[in-house]
């Protein structure tokens, strides 16, 4: 499985945290660049997006989600 990773950072403060940072425009970009990656493949190999995300620089606060985006690439 090919697995395309977000890594977010965001400080405690007025602009959300790490996870709200992954909304559906930031999703889209995701897709469009994976796309742009897998169209130079000779073939897709199965894939998945995941995030790692980190409100502070705590490796106790580190969070990875997997599989965030359901059918980005087909």
């Amino acid at each position: 499985t090919l697995v395309f990773v977000e890594v977010r950072l965001r400080r405690p403060g007025r602009f959300g945290s790490a996870a709200e940072s992954v909304d559906a425009g930031k999703q889209a970009r995701m897709v469009a660049a994976a796309r742009e990656y897998l169209a130079r493949l000779a073939r897709t190999p199965p894939c998945r997006f995941d995030v790692v995300l980190l409100d502070a620089l705590d490796a106790s606060r580190v969070e990875w989600r997997r599989d965030v985006i359901d059918s980005a690439t087909d």
